[in-house]
């Protein structure tokens, strides 16, 4: 049982891995062209610093268990997240959809640390309970903030288009 756990614990990191390869392409992405909303631009260039941090403890706890990222993977996700990125691009309510898409992502980001955090003890890597929950809690104020700030990015799109009018 125990080899289940740490392999399935494995893959899981190696998947949550990939998974902040897309969210930082995506926030990389998105800061660019941010320059009308800058306090969703403040945020977005916070939380890819630490989305940057939250990859390296994923290596970290790869490396604990003997093992690396999946290139394939991380290749995968990012081509992935810069598709999505230029879609939304050429769309005249990107803020709103980038808001949305966002909002979902990180709620999908939090399930993937709980679900590696329910994991530590089974897998015997009780070790990396305190690098994912520091990256669980920096998911969930993210996820908080787009979640408060949903109406506030409308309102300020609506306000852009009026100017454009």
């Amino acid at each position: 049982m125990a080899n289940v756990a740490r392999d399935t614990f494995v893959v899981g990191l190696s998947n949550a891995h990939a998974m902040e390869v897309q969210a930082r392409e995506l926030m990389e992405r998105q800061s660019e062209r941010l320059d009308e909303y800058p306090e969703v631009k403040a945020k977005v260039v916070a939380h890819l610093q630490e989305t940057n941090e939250q990859l390296k403890r994923l290596e970290r706890c790869l490396e604990a268990c003997g093992e690396n990222s999946s290139s394939l993977k991380d290749t995968t996700q990012s081509v992935m997240a810069n598709m999505q990125a230029m879609a939304h691009s050429v769309a005249g309510d990107e803020i709103l959809k980038n808001t949305f898409a966002n909002n979902a992502f990180e709620n999908f980001e939090i399930a993937a640390y709980k679900s590696l955090l329910a994991l530590c003890g089974a897998a015997g890597v009780a070790e990396a309970k305190d690098l994912l929950e520091t990256s669980l809690q920096e998911e969930q104020r993210m996820a908080a903030w787009i979640d408060s700030n949903v109406e506030k990015v409308t309102m300020e799109y609506l306000a852009h288009q009026r100017q454009a009018a």
